[in-house]
């Protein structure tokens, strides 16, 4: 029996239709990883990249769920709060691991969810196993929290909220959800 309030947040707008591309970042993933692979910017490659990125999202549309809107501005500014704390993360871990063993306190965290919303889940224990400091997660959807495994923790309250503030915020504001909102 789940015994969490029921907070489902709702999208704010609706799913694209498929059109052209009906998996944008999909689309530019491909394009990028083709001009990558390709070495080059040559016009031949500059239009396999773009033929790519239009025909392969189309083809593989019945294997992919509808696309989530997502907003870019806040991507970005995701991006660059993830990167900030990697940056920050791996200089506290390197001080802890080179510094007396017996200064780490390793713990389990439970961070309760917000959304029922895979993508927003996933994202949201990617980002958390990214950081330094944090070894594993594991979502449990019957509980409706992420299971972290920290590398050194005082307080596992403070320290789940602010992975809640710091990342599961933005990424809702990222899928355009609203926290609270009726299902």
């Amino acid at each position: 029996m789940n015994a969490r309030p029921d907070t489902t947040p709702t999208p704010v707008a609706e799913p694209r239709p498929a059109g052209w591309l009906p998996h944008p970042a999909l689309s530019l993933l491909l394009a990028v990883s083709w001009l990558a692979l390709s070495h080059s910017l040559a016009p031949v490659h500059l239009l396999s990249a773009a033929l790519i990125g239009l025909i392969v999202p189309r083809l593989l549309r019945p294997f992919l769920s509808v696309s989530t809107p997502f907003s870019w501005p806040e991507v970005f500014r995701l991006a660059t709060i993830v990167l900030w704390d990697i940056v920050v993360s791996n200089i506290t871990v390197a001080r802890l691991v080179l510094g007396p063993i017996d200064r780490m306190k390793p713990a389990w965290i439970t961070v309760p969810l917000a959304t029922p919303h895979p993508r927003v889940n996933a994202w949201f224990a990617t980002i958390i196993t990214t950081t330094p400091g944090t070894v594993s997660a594991t979502i449990d959807e019957e509980r409706g929290v992420i299971l972290v495994h920290a590398l050194n923790c005082d307080d596992a309250d403070a320290m789940a909220a602010e992975m809640k503030q710091r990342y599961e915020a933005a990424l809702l504001r990222v899928f355009r959800f609203e926290p609270g909102s009726p299902s």
